[in-house]
């Protein structure tokens, strides 16, 4: 007698309970792991809040509707509503995933894809770096399930979903221009796009698209410049690569999870006569399979073709939404009747890639620091920092304080951690900070903060922004686990108020 495994029972009685439980689990972990371990936002995050407390309608980093979301969600919940948000995009997009595919490959099929990208890290390990990257791929996805009831089950009504899917997706990051452009293509290749294009529906969409975009577009014309001095800033994350094949490499790393769960479901290698348990569905139709393999491939081979001919990154680093529809993808080639080799093994890989990235950013923060000399920014002590400089502004002055500049690592990580929560003047790049002039940290005052270690001058750039600027005695601070790493040393000035 064959064993069957719990979880297959699960998959064949309760899927829709399989795929809930799954995307929850994930999402429990990612944001209470962070909002209990992080001393500090990891990756861009401070940087991200830094230019969403200003509430522009753009910045060099590009569409202004991530800085906004977080900045909203910090402001409510702190870092644990910030982590919070981050973890609601991934269900978001896990849930359109399952929506659009129990539409194309029915709901045991879909579940079985929603699994599988548990072994993307961009949508485990990077998850709870929310950004403009992270908030594309709920729109990208929730895009493309409209699109599909609007083209391929002709509901003329899901034009308008579409629309402002897409409005918000570049509100979000300006990636989505792959997928519109991608969607106009589609649209005109085929017969069902031309068929619809006959309806006012697609056209109404179309300007209630525009309409979304509108001010982001005019503050666009008159900031390009900006903006397209910005994508240069991703550039350094490929390091010695070339942008392309960078982008090419991290798309193919971010999949070794997911390719892990392929190898070992099916069973390769394998003597002849073993039994597997059998997931059926319904065939897919060719367009359904078209419409999911077009989707899944030609937006990262777009946008690595784009890397390699411009030489630049940009927005093209944002991996979410590019391999969102990677398990789906898999599930429609895997056929109509999937095999379940080695099932306990799959059960116990899977369970693995969801607890063991998060327990290993726990014993990362507590062990490493006692093993080696590595430093990783969500061990910084950001509250620490912000209380003493914005206390100690407060007690000098009489005034909270207004204006944090200094160094780009520093000053946004002291800015979160202030009471105050001070704006950031960027000295290091002026132009990219609009809301603030270094005449304006003049006259309400500031802090001025820059790594010391153990040194008291200030940097030339900074002292040649404010000579007035008379440096204090270096600040120290610790982690929360200091190991073997150095103490931090931050060189500081106090710029006091001109005006009351």
């Amino acid at each position: 007698m064959h064993y069957v495994s719990l979880i297959v029972e699960f998959l064949r009685g309760r899927p829709a309970a399989v795929f809930w439980t799954a995307a929850l689990a994930q999402a429990v972990l990612w944001t209470f792991v962070p909002s209990l371990i992080y001393s500090a936002p990891p990756g861009g995050v401070p940087m991200l809040l830094a230019i969403g407390h200003e509430f522009m309608l753009g910045s060099y980093l590009g569409p202004p509707l991530a800085f906004w979301l977080g900045e909203v969600a910090y402001r409510a919940g702190g870092a644990f509503g910030l982590y919070a948000l981050a973890q609601a995009c991934i269900v978001v997009t896990y849930w359109a995933v399952f929506t659009l595919g129990r539409a194309i490959v029915g709901t045991r099929h879909a579940v079985l894809a929603v699994l599988l990208m548990v072994g993307i890290a961009t949508f485990t390990v990077s998850s709870a770096e929310f950004g403009p990257a992270l908030l594309a791929a709920p729109f990208w996805a929730l895009a493309l399930l409209h699109y599909w009831r609007a083209i391929g089950e002709d509901r003329r009504g899901y034009w308008f979903l579409l629309a402002i899917d897409l409005g918000l997706l570049l509100l979000s990051n300006y990636i989505g221009l792959i997928l519109l452009l991608l969607i106009l293509l589609f649209t005109l290749s085929n017969k069902r796009g031309l068929l619809a294009l006959r309806h006012p529906e697609p056209w109404v969409a179309m300007l209630l698209t525009m309409i979304v975009l509108f001010p982001h577009a005019l503050w666009l014309y008159e900031k390009y410049a900006l903006v397209h001095a910005g994508l240069d800033d991703n550039v350094a994350i490929a390091g010695r690569l070339p942008p392309g094949l960078w982008l090419a490499v991290t798309l193919v790393a971010v999949h070794l999870g997911l390719l892990l769960l392929i190898v070992l479901a099916s069973g390769w290698p394998r003597p002849r006569r073993v039994r597997a348990p059998a997931i059926d569905r319904n065939p897919v139709e060719p367009f359904a399979r078209q419409f999911v393999y077009v989707f899944a491939v030609v937006p990262a081979a777009v946008a690595v073709a784009l890397a390699f001919v411009s030489g630049r990154l940009g927005p093209l680093a944002s991996l979410a939404p590019l391999v969102t529809l990677s398990g789906l993808a898999v599930i429609v080639a895997a056929g109509d009747q999937v095999l379940l080799y080695r099932e306990r093994l799959v059960s116990t890989a899977w369970v693995c890639l969801l607890i063991v990235p998060p327990a290993l950013v726990v014993a990362g923060i507590t062990m490493l620091p006692w093993v080696i000399d590595v430093d990783p920014q969500v061990a910084l002590p950001a509250k620490a920092e912000g209380r003493f400089f914005g206390d100690t502004f407060q007690r000098r002055t009489g005034s909270p304080l207004a204006y944090v500049s200094g160094d780009e690592r520093v000053a946004p990580l002291i800015a979160l951690g202030a009471p105050s929560r001070p704006h950031v003047f960027f000295s290091w790049e002026p132009e990219r900070s609009p809301w603030a002039t270094a005449a304006d940290v003049r006259n309400k005052g500031g802090v001025l903060v820059w790594p010391a270690n153990g040194k008291v001058t200030p940097p030339d750039e900074l002292k040649a922004q404010f000579p007035e600027m008379v440096p204090e005695v270096p600040r120290s601070f610790t982690r929360e686990v200091q190991g073997l790493l150095p103490t931090i040393h931050l060189g500081w000035s106090m710029l006091r108020p001109k005006t009351p």
